[in-house]
């Protein structure tokens, strides 16, 4: 079964272009959305996505209607595939039900894999050539070396509870147990 999705952006805007391709392509069922892509409530591909069976095809006039971004879009893509169902866009002519559609869709994912990798080696090099010039990343100690000892110190001492020396210093339980494991060898 050919089951349709529509979405357009904003209420001022028309699905009639949409639902008129998705009905010639054969579509019995159309769901529509009147939201942003990038919106994650959609409520009508979510109803699209629980009426698909194994051996239909969701079908969409292009394929941003389905997806914000490449990423995104090749999870959808995959849900479909997990339940046995395709992807058939009309704009751009693939459908994963062919083996020809499928090359190329799997090429939209090695390609936005190749981008994530290119980003990931990118900010590794960055902070590489921070670290030689010196440079730290994290966050910055909210109490200074002085300030750590001591609430190490109250800690260890055993007259004020957690709760008490967290509120007396303005820091929170994790952040006391961090500077605890600082000055573990001793303050």
């Amino acid at each position: 079964m050919l089951i349709g999705y529509a979405r357009v952006s904003t209420d001022d805007q028309n699905l009639d272009l949409q639902n008129d391709a998705l009905k010639a392509a054969g579509c019995e069922r159309i769901y529509r959305d009147k939201v942003s892509g990038a919106r994650v409530e959609r409520p009508g591909l979510k109803r699209a996505f629980e009426d698909i069976r194994a051996g239909d095809t969701l079908v969409v006039w292009r394929l941003d209607r389905l997806g914000r971004s490449l990423k995104d879009l090749i999870a959808r893509a995959e849900d479909l595939e997990h339940c046995g169902a395709g992807l058939k866009s009309l704009h751009e002519a693939i459908d994963t039900n062919s083996s020809g559609g499928r090359l190329v869709f799997h090429l939209f994912g090695a390609l936005a894999e190749f981008e994530r990798n290119l980003v990931r080696e990118r900010t590794q090099a960055g902070l590489a050539a921070a670290r030689s010039r010196g440079r730290l990343g994290g966050r910055r100690k909210t109490l200074d070396r002085d300030k750590r000892r001591h609430v190490v110190e109250l800690y260890r001492s055993r007259q004020y509870t957690i709760k008490e020396i967290c509120r007396l210093m303005g820091i929170s339980k994790p952040t006391l147990y961090a500077y605890v494991d600082e000055f573990s060898d001793g303050p």
